[in-house]
């Protein structure tokens, strides 16, 4: 067998090549892989669903509604803000990402066809707790909680409402 060899402050010792026992931790490496795969799948399932319906709510109409998707999760929003303070994509401008308690027409502004009264009167004395921060190409307003789809009751998870800045339908 040849002497060790010297890279730097490291040593790299030569050793005799096995080719069998290369190839068993080869394949228990794979097993694993194919057995615990689909068990951390299943712990960390997809918890957003797309809510196309919550569109012609709460998004403007016309060709800006290009711009627009909304989704929903049952997770609660310091929950959805942990996810969000570590995605990379997520931008974290001063003020942006703080949770603040707002009156339902300042979080759902002025655009879309939702009916404002009813809006209120569900959310009653509550407020909604608000989120908003950019990511990538995108400015993202994070609701909870918010109201179902025929607005007759407050669902406990979060709304998502995103923009894409580069669908914006401007001229």
């Amino acid at each position: 067998m040849g002497a060790d060899l010297q890279v730097g402050p490291f040593v790299l010792q030569r050793r005799k090549y096995n080719s069998e026992t290369t190839l068993t931790r080869m394949l228990v490496g794979a097993v694993l892989l194919c057995l615990v795969g689909p068990v951390a799948a299943a712990q960390t399932p997809d918890v957003w669903r797309e809510a196309p319906a919550y569109l012609a709510l709460f998004a403007p109409s016309g060709p800006r509604a290009a711009a627009y998707h909304i989704y929903l999760t049952p997770l609660d929003l310091q929950t959805v803000l942990k996810q969000v303070s570590s995605d990379p994509a997520a931008l974290h401008p001063p003020g942006s990402w703080l949770p603040i308690a707002q009156l339902p027409s300042d979080a759902f502004g002025q655009t879309g066809a939702y009916d404002r009264s009813r809006l209120a009167r569900l959310y009653g004395a509550t407020r909604a707790t608000v989120a908003r921060g950019p990511r990538a190409n995108q400015t993202w307003t994070l609701i909870s909680p918010y109201p179902n789809g025929d607005m007759r009751r407050l669902e406990p998870g979060t709304l998502l409402i995103v923009m894409d800045l580069g669908r914006t339908g401007a001229p």
